[in-house]
């Protein structure tokens, strides 16, 4: 775990660690484009638009109500984004999750209470994830179900035996009340709207409207490959987007250009947002080479 933390820190701090991290995630999206078919840029940048708002603003607010830091929105927002430009450049967007775990500790928070907090946000993205395809009708197939319970029962069996084995970790991080994980669950609805959105701009943008309700479901069954880790723009998780789109109708060069678009749009508020925040924080920071003056001297030294 101090490795991984060790790694998030590096790629926060480092200038030529996270330049290289940063050209190898972009070339692994800027080679997945390159079958990209001609695509109308309205629709891509139409919903874009809403997903921004979901992925940089809605998320950040969920981590706030169930988080016990006591920092302010603001503090969530621009970390959030911090960690999403991160999680870009790292295999299996790990590097989201430890940022995130990284901030919490330097913001006075133990660290296996950080990342007991930063679990439990995944833990309720990924109930919005369900709540929102079953919302929208659309039913999963029973692979994809049975993988899912699967996974909810070893996530359950390993809180049990946490609770049972290490019950100091649960009075450091104590689990949310009924409003904060009910608000926190809305929001991950709206988020998943938001995914849907920059799907259906994506697919549209490549001459292929389809109807948004199987291309819910299609989106909630690939995230089941994200178990596995990759790169962005050459993930399992793209693969079965890839795979689902095609089953829909999709040509497999549409399939492929709609979702490496969809990748390569991510980056653009990464950039922006994520990248502006570390600019803006190494900006404030102060210069150590700055010499403290002594006053018997004055400004003009010795």
């Amino acid at each position: 775990m101090r490795r991984f933390l060790g790694l998030a820190r590096g790629l926060g701090s480092n200038r030529w660690l996270r330049a290289a991290a940063l050209v190898l995630a972009a070339g692994v999206s800027l080679w997945s484009v390159r079958r990209l078919p001609d695509a109308s840029p309205l629709p891509a940048l139409v919903g874009l638009a809403p997903w921004v708002i979901g992925k940089y603003m809605l998320c950040p607010l969920r981590w706030h109500a169930l988080s016990v830091s006591g920092q302010q929105r603001r503090w969530h927002i621009r970390a959030y984004a911090e960690s999403e430009l991160l999680g870009l450049m790292s295999p299996g967007h790990a590097g989201a999750d430890l940022w995130r775990v990284h901030r919490l500790n330097r913001a006075g928070m133990l660290r296996t209470a950080a990342g007991a907090e930063v679990a439990l946000d995944r833990l309720v993205g990924a109930a919005g994830l369900a709540l929102a395809v079953a919302i929208a009708g659309a039913t999963l197939p029973v692979r994809v179900l049975v993988a899912l319970a699967g996974v909810a029962a070893v996530v359950s069996a390993l809180g049990l035996v946490l609770r049972w084995r290490r019950p100091a970790l649960f009075a450091l991080r104590p689990l949310p009340g009924p409003g904060p994980l009910a608000y926190g669950l809305l929001l991950s609805v709206g988020y998943q709207a938001t995914i849907v959105c920059l799907l259906l701009g994506a697919v549209t943008a490549v001459g292929h409207p389809i109807n948004p309700l199987p291309l819910a479901a299609v989106f909630g069954a690939s995230q089941v490959a994200g178990i596995v880790p990759g790169v962005h723009g050459a993930s399992p998780r793209d693969g079965a987007l890839v795979v689902g789109l095609a089953a829909l109708g999709l040509s497999w060069a549409a399939a492929l250009g709609a979702v490496a678009l969809a990748t390569v749009l991510a980056w653009v508020p990464a950039l922006l947002l994520g990248g502006g925040s570390f600019a803006v924080r190494r900006l404030r920071r102060p210069d150590r080479a700055v010499r403290v003056l002594r006053p018997d001297l004055g400004e003009g030294g010795p």
